[in-house]
């Protein structure tokens, strides 16, 4: 089976492109829904980040604030490395269960995980997707989506490395700064190349 990686920048349209891959029956896996469910009330992820970060960020009813966390991890990347030092490693072995646990017939499978390329994850990978959108679709997509302001969706943005570094390095590319049905479109290109290449 050939495992291939979807990433590329925040608010770039990577759920959307996972989505058309799932309809069209790939399996895929999202990294974001592993990452919650290792900090869910009870794991050691939440017990971690309440002893590294403090009381403040759970909410009355004992849930992670993840909006505390999130103004706390964007504004100092010292605490952001600790966030991920925790999150990321059960991310990645309930990431790699996933892929073990698929039938081998499957000829791909597709793990979106949004900070592959800044955490190094690109080598597990026969192959890389990227989405990419212009920086200022990308900022106007990610203040609208998440109510921020400029100023706090940039530095979102900023967290991550350019978008261009992500092209560069990746195998595919899906351009989603136009139209959805030309994203979709996009997508059925690109199952055709993947369904004509198998893993070394």
């Amino acid at each position: 089976m050939r495992r291939v990686a979807l990433t590329g920048g925040i608010a770039t349209g990577k759920s959307y492109v996972r989505a058309r891959l799932a309809e069209h029956g790939v399996p895929t896996i999202d990294a974001d829904v592993l990452a919650r469910a290792a900090v869910e009330p009870g794991t050691p992820g939440f017990r971690a980040i309440v002893s590294r970060f403090g009381p403040e960020v759970v909410t009355e009813a004992g849930t992670l604030d993840r909006s505390a966390l999130g103004a706390i991890v964007f504004a100092d990347p010292s605490a952001r490395r600790d966030l991920e030092a925790i999150v990321h490693p059960a991310v990645r072995q309930a990431t790699d269960a996933w892929f073990e646990s698929l039938d081998p017939a499957v000829p791909f499978a597709v793990a979106d995980i949004p900070l592959l390329y800044e955490v190094g994850r690109d080598r597990d990978f026969h192959a890389v997707i990227v989405t990419a959108c212009p920086p200022s679709v990308q900022l106007e997509r990610l203040m609208a989506r998440d109510g921020m302001t400029q100023a706090a969706a940039q530095a979102r943005i900023d967290a991550q490395w350019p978008i261009e570094e992500k092209v560069r390095r990746a195998d595919y590319v899906v351009d989603t700064g136009g139209t959805r049905d030309a994203t979709a479109a996009q997508v059925e290109q690109l199952l055709d190349r993947l369904g004509r290449e198998r893993a070394d």
